[in-house]
């Protein structure tokens, strides 16, 4: 008699998985509520500092030293998490401790609290973002990678939006009682670790044996150390965003006054964001379709393009708008197909290692970029800081396009 094949080692049934299931929709609405709250913060963050006559230099301490423990805590629960049966719990726990610390904000009353709050609050980040993608990948078919992820990034940016917003009225209708704002992100961010808890479905993961942190790097295939370098060359020119919000401010300000020229770029950010929720979903549709490589190589050509904007065309409002599209454009393909790309070149039973490596170069590259892009900015000029990040996008595309890809094993 003919034995059925066993199950592969993550138990996926052989039939199609729908994509967009209750774990997939769980963990989009947890990305929604959680980014909602963060930025709620994160949004009045600069001005609360001020109020406490903090000197701008603490803003940009707080942000690193956060940033900084996100990255290592990304490799040590990506390690960490692929060695247990069940990763759900440790997601739940980072969005709880995300909630409570950015909540945490309305305490402080010197600089430092602050400073420990939000260190704590991108703590829990750090944790929970490779086990998050790892549930994710868990929970589709290969074939729908592109699509799974793309609504993820595509909910993540809706609360990106609707985060700024709520601040800004909330700000207003509780008189800059900044106490009051960082207690209603509260809400958001608790809604954020129940949507994890009580609608993503875990499957049943078989027992891995113990492994090094070093011996658990070096088991990832060769193919997937060649792709961190090519998302680490991007990253080393892929600079925070809010640089572009600087820049039209300053190109705009001749024209329109200092003031009018803030709000234009803002209004502009919105639009950026926009269009990053709306192609993020698109970007995934067709990475399930063609060739994953070549979309996440035409990202980075798409930033290369964008980078060689700011320096050729000249300091109008169209050229601007136009840059804004195609950033937002750019980072919604590259984060979508990057996340896609990375499950597809994994072995499923490494994928919490696999996003937390990838979480960490991405990491470590924004905060590079952004020093070195600003440092050169301030000290040369903005042509030759974005000729720069020009010249790493293109570098990085061509390392993608030279990826020889084949499926990893389940």
């Amino acid at each position: 008699m003919e034995t059925k094949p066993s199950a592969p080692p993550n138990d996926q049934a052989q039939a199609p998985v729908r994509w967009l299931n209750r774990t997939v929709f769980g963990i989009g609405l947890a990305s929604l509520f959680s980014d909602w709250s963060h930025e709620t913060a994160t949004t009045a963050l600069p001005a609360f500092l001020a109020s406490l006559g903090v000197a701008a230099a603490w803003l940009g301490l707080i942000e690193g030293v956060a940033d900084g423990l996100s990255s290592f805590a990304k490799m040590a629960s990506g390690y960490y998490t692929d060695r247990l049966r069940h990763r759900k719990p440790i997601a739940v726990t980072g969005y709880v401790v995300t909630a409570l610390g950015t909540a945490a904000f309305g305490l402080a009353t010197s600089a430092w609290h602050v400073l420990i709050a939000r260190a704590m609050a991108w703590l829990g980040r750090g944790v929970r973002t490779p086990v998050r993608k790892a549930l994710m990948a868990a929970a589709v078919d290969r074939a729908t990678y592109g699509r799974a992820f793309g609504f993820e990034r595509m909910m993540d940016t809706v609360g990106a939006i609707v985060g700024p917003a709520s601040a800004y009225y909330l700000l207003h209708i509780l008189h800059f009682r900044y106490s009051s704002l960082f207690a209603c992100t509260l809400a958001p961010g608790l809604m954020a670790a129940a949507m994890i808890g009580f609608l993503v479905q875990e499957r049943n993961r078989a027992q891995v044996p113990h492994l090094s942190l070093v011996a658990s790097l070096r088991r990832l295939p060769s193919t997937f150390r060649k792709y961190l370098l090519a998302v680490g060359m991007f990253g080393l020119g892929d600079f925070s965003h809010t640089l572009l919000i600087l820049l039209a401010t300053q190109r705009l300000a001749s024209s329109l006054g200092t003031a009018r020229a803030a709000s234009v770029a803002i209004g502009l950010y919105v639009i950026h964001n926009v269009l990053y929720a709306s192609f993020s979903y698109i970007g995934g549709w067709l990475a399930d379709r063609w060739d994953k490589r070549w979309l996440l190589a035409g990202g980075y050509f798409l930033a290369a393009i964008m980078a060689l904007g700011i320096i050729v065309l000249p300091s109008a409002y169209w050229s601007l708008l136009i840059v804004f599209i195609l950033g937002g454009i750019y980072v919604a393909l590259e984060e979508t197909l990057e996340d896609s790309l990375c499950a597809e070149l994994a072995p499923s039973d490494q994928h919490g290692m696999a996003f937390g490596s990838l979480a960490t170069v991405n990491g470590l590259g924004d905060f590079a970029s952004s020093v070195v892009v600003g440092l050169l900015w301030t000290s040369i000029g903005a042509r030759l800081a974005f000729a720069y990040s020009a010249v790493l996008f293109l570098l990085g595309g061509i390392l993608v396009l030279r990826l020889q890809v084949s499926a990893a094993k389940p």
